[in-house]
């Protein structure tokens, strides 16, 4: 078989099978979304260490460092552009305030314009992610040629991954406050999306960042659980 299946790349599989499982489970039925958060949040965690668990082995050959990185990109593209646009489409068949004209003339001229900017943001936001991922490699492996393979030390404009910790905190508003927040991510989507191309360098996390975020994470699922369990009675 063609590709790598050793402990390397594990995670990054892991990540790819939640993400994936998360837009299915977003878009079955009447719409899942808040389901979906937690395959977001779940794939954050697995980005989270993937990469200092591909280099805990020393003795990688070129091509199994150069298919991580693609595969790591190409994951983060369907976890992090895909499943947060898949989320909000499902908000927007299951609000029940966002439009509420739509509710009694569905197919109505307004809110046809208004669905297809709605659809229109969340695709755009998954352009965006794309755009930044595929310029990330580019850069990535100019740097590596450049520097001899020494770690980067901060990155250029907000790292598609920090959507797996704001779309989560978004979600929680819909528990804490009485109101439909559909609209309230569907300006986080845009802010976020801008974001992903704007210049302005962030430093890279060492590993007391990352278990910090990590940690948060991890609130806002037990979070989500316990206000979703709370809401539910």
């Amino acid at each position: 078989m063609i590709g790598y299946f050793d402990y390397t790349v594990i995670l990054t599989y892991l990540s790819l099978l939640s993400a994936t499982t998360g837009i299915i489970v977003s878009l079955s039925g009447t719409g899942h979304p808040y389901m979906g958060m937690f395959f977001l949040l779940f794939c954050g965690l697995c980005d989270a260490f993937d990469g200092k668990v591909a280099r805990t082995k020393k003795n990688r050959t070129e091509r199994e460092k150069k298919f991580g990185i693609q595969i790591d990109s190409l994951s983060d593209l369907v976890a992090f552009g895909v499943l947060p646009a898949c989320i909000g489409a499902a908000m927007i068949r299951v609000s029940p305030t966002l439009f509420p004209i739509c509710h009694k003339n569905f197919n109505g001229w307004y809110c046809v314009a208004i669905r297809f900017i709605a659809y229109a943001v969340l695709v755009l936001y998954a352009l965006a992610a794309l755009i930044r991922l595929a310029y990330f490699n580019v850069t990535e492996d100019e740097r590596q040629q450049k520097e001899k393979g020494a770690a980067r030390k901060s990155y250029t404009g907000l790292p598609v991954t920090s959507s797996s910790l704001i779309f989560p905190a978004v979600m929680l508003l819909q528990y804490i406050i009485p109101i439909d927040i559909t609209i309230v991510y569907f300006i986080v989507i845009i802010i976020t999306g801008i974001s992903f191309l704007l210049k302005f360098e962030i430093k890279k996390p060492e590993l007391k960042g990352i278990l910090f975020m990590v940690l948060i994470g991890t609130i806002e699922f037990i979070l989500l659980i316990i206000l979703k369990i709370l809401l539910h009675h």
